[in-house]
């Protein structure tokens, strides 16, 4: 059963949209005892780092979740703000993250972009993703490979192995990470009209 975690962030029911369209099961999870029938887990995010950790923090969810992603290596994917949270922190505030994946979520820097008037603050709109190599998370994506981005923050990831799609926007940052059962995307799929169902198609199936 897929496991939507409804700690009070994100656009949960654009997901849940998707997953019907798709005719694929799937769950909200408000309790410790509803995220306990998970065989895949999604875990939105959108505003501030700090906020999103506290509320996940006092959902009830935290311990739970951890023990079904580190210990029993249940496959879970993070969306924007939710991909960040995996990290083990972020410039933006002073929560500690997740730490299911080592890095350091960093806000673009002014100097960072070529010039800012291409690149404007936040990154929002379509842009394509630079494929990492093969991955069952990213298979079948369309040739140009569009997204929708809206974000200040990027995911630097600690090793390189772990980035499996990276975007351009002045530089090149991770926008997918994945580290065993564990994944992240910085764009938005719920968004992404073809490449975006096809990717949670593809989660739903690994």
């Amino acid at each position: 059963m897929i496991c939507i975690v409804d700690y009070g962030l994100g656009n949960i029911k654009a997901f849940a949209n998707l997953y019907n369209k798709l005719n694929i099961d799937f769950m909200f999870a408000k309790t410790p005892s509803d995220l306990s029938k998970a065989t895949k887990i999604i875990l939105p995010g959108v505003g501030a780092f700090d906020h999103a950790m506290d509320k996940l923090n006092n959902s009830g969810l935290r311990e739970t979740l951890d023990d079904l992603v580190l210990n029993k290596e249940v496959p879970v994917i993070g969306i924007c703000v939710g991909m960040q949270m995996m990290a083990d922190g972020s410039d933006e505030g002073i929560a500690q993250g997740l730490g299911w994946i080592p890095g350091r979520v960093k806000r673009f820097k002014r100097d960072s972009l070529a010039i800012e008037s291409e690149f404007p603050l936040p990154h929002m709109g379509w842009n394509n993703l630079i494929l990492q190599g093969e991955h069952a998370l990213t298979k079948d994506f369309d040739q140009d490979k569009l997204f929708y981005f809206l974000h200040s923050y990027y995911f630097e990831a600690k090793h390189n192995s772990h980035v499996l799609a990276t975007a351009d926007y002045g530089f090149e940052y991770a926008c997918i990470v994945g580290h065993k059962n564990i994944h992240g995307i910085q764009c938005h799929p719920e968004k992404s009209h073809h490449n975006g169902v096809t990717l949670l198609k593809n989660f739903a199936s690994l």
